[in-house]
């Protein structure tokens, strides 16, 4: 075994590495005031940021949830790393050699956390792929890249390397680099044959290393090159201890800065089309790894925008159906950003890589430029799929896209989107649309406030009462008269979804409380009655 690592060379870590250098690996931090720094805390969500860090102490502490500590404290939670491993970590980065009480200087692998052994063998294997790309035999993938318009110097920025035809060569050399068939198995490098011995898991493709925020590499791309591999197009790392597909961003670790730095991130479908973004100036460009763009992507970005409301976020898809269908699925998420979400369409079906090479680099960046909101670009699609020709069709696509067009966060450009969808529909009556959507508006704004009830719970997410049972409303509901005026002021329809009742069952009687009305999922939705207003019984 290792043993305990000696306090000294705890401490001379700890003065060694900035808890602001490392912390700002993971998040835009921000001066705070008073010598601190603050930013988005990576442990819960949030939209105001309440983690803050102070250089001058060592110590960060978010008066959200919580969290606190110093550089060491930060390393073990954020990345799940036991105490040795954390300071085996920072110690590589500041070129410090640990001593150990009962092993001398830096015992052997025995003792290395699990993390650590991984990241060092995909290092390694990151190495021997590029030095591989040099080779006679990937000169399928050199042809590769420079048909995409990527010199040598493009595929070392991006570390691109290629992995040999052969079954083990990769095993081979990373056994010689002292790591373990274990160790293999359980990066993902190799998997098992039929034989039960370990084989390469990649072989005869173009690889490209996939690094988390902090750059270390955690996993690969690989591309097919030859028409007698029988696998699929791209094949990537399978899900390790430090590999996470929906947590890991290709091209993070190069676009960070500049992330921050503009408030602005550039989304797009592949590994070539980051390459061709940033040789073409657009260097906040990122991609997801084999899954759709999902909430812990967000979570990412989020911490680098600061949820700036003038950030934003710019989605790149092709024109085709699967483009637009992923286009929407973006859109689903658009809440979960305070930043503004834009879509660019590639023109001809391209994407950014074959723009890049058939027009040049000032195509590319003019494609981001060229970028449309992408509330208005789900409010066309949606309009786009009714007959606007009758008044029924006009009515349907208006019942639609009014709902989205409520979503925008800002009340102005919310305004405007009304108007221009009114004329999108042709419908005269402007004020007609921009109130429908106003009343939209307000409805999702009364239904967000409104606490949810759990499982098993009443109307206010608290245990029912003793006594008490939930079961569905006896009949629709009523709208309360002031809503039912606004509705109709407004042309939508009468609101009142009915809502859960409560009935109390006592010596064999069900007593149902009187129900009073408004829009669907208002509090006390669902309910009729005498009132306040002096009702005296059921709504008109």
């Amino acid at each position: 075994m290792a043993g305990r690592i000696n306090d000294d060379d705890v401490k001379a870590v700890r003065d060694a590495v900035p808890i602001d250098a490392v912390v700002s690996e993971y998040l835009q931090l921000r001066n705070a005031g008073g010598g601190n720094l603050k930013g988005l805390c990576p442990f819960h969500d949030e939209k105001s940021p309440s983690f803050q860090v102070s250089p001058s102490k060592g110590l960060y502490h978010c008066f959200g949830c919580q969290a606190g500590g110093d550089t060491l404290d930060f390393i073990m939670k954020i990345d799940h790393l036991s105490f040795s491993e954390a300071v085996e970590r920072l110690a590589g980065q500041a070129g410090i050699t640990l001593r150990y009480e009962e092993g001398g200087y830096t015992a052997g692998t025995s003792g290395r956390g699990e993390r650590i052994r991984l990241v060092e063998a995909h290092k390694a294997a990151a190495e021997f792929y590029v030095g591989q790309l040099e080779g006679p035999e990937a000169e399928i993938a050199r042809k590769f890249l420079a048909e995409r318009g990527f010199d040598q110097a493009a595929a070392a920025h991006f570390g691109v390397g290629y992995s040999p035809a052969g079954w083990d060569h990769l095993t081979r050399f990373l056994r010689g680099r002292g790591f373990t068939d274990k160790e293999l198995i359980v990066s993902g490098l190799a998997q098992d044959s039929r034989s039960g011995k370990p084989i390469d898991r990649f072989r005869g493709r173009l690889m490209w290393p996939i690094r988390d925020i902090t750059g270390e590499v955690v996993g690969f791309g690989a591309r097919k090159l030859r028409e007698d591999d029988n696998g699929p197009k791209y094949l990537n790392t399978p899900e390790t201890p430090i590999y996470k597909k929906s947590q890991v961003l290709y091209g993070i670790d190069l676009a960070k800065k500049e992330i921050a730095r503009t408030s602005r991130a550039v989304v797009v479908e592949g590994y070539t089309d980051v390459m061709a973004c940033h040789l073409s100036g657009v260097t906040t460009a990122i991609a997801t790894c084999g899954t759709a763009f999902g909430g812990d992507h967000i979570k990412i970005l989020r911490r680098l925008l600061m949820d700036n409301a003038t950030a934003e976020v710019i989605f790149t898809f092709d024109g085709d159906a699967a483009g637009q269908k992923a286009a929407l699925r973006a859109f689903e998420d658009d809440q979960k950003f305070a930043a503004e979400t834009s879509i660019a369409i590639t023109p001809g079906g391209m994407d950014p890589c074959d723009l890049r090479l058939a027009e040049g680099e000032a195509a590319v960046s003019a494609l981001v430029e060229s970028r449309t909101p992408l509330f208005e670009f789900a409010m066309r699609h949606i309009v786009s799929r009714h007959n606007l020709e009758n008044p029924a069709g006009r009515a349907a696509a208006l019942d639609e896209a009014a709902p989205i067009v409520a979503k925008i966060k800002n009340i102005a450009i919310q305004h405007e989107s009304a108007v221009q969808l009114a004329g999108m529909l042709g419908i005269l009556d402007e004020q007609f649309v921009v109130k429908r959507v106003a009343l939209q508006a307000m409805w999702a704004r009364e239904r967000g406030n409104r606490p949810q009830p759990g499982a098993g719970s009443g109307r206010s997410g608290r245990p029912a009462r003793p006594g008490y049972e939930t079961v569905p409303a006896a009949e629709p509901a009523q709208p309360r008269p002031h809503h039912r005026a606004r509705a109709a002021e407004a042309g939508a329809p009468a609101p009142g979804a009915g809502r859960a009742g409560l009935r109390r069952v006592r010596r064999g009687r069900v007593h149902r409380p009187a129900l009073r009305g408004g829009p669907p999922g208002h509090p006390g939705g669902g309910r009729r009655g005498a009132g306040r207003r002096g009702l005296s019984g059921p709504g008109p």
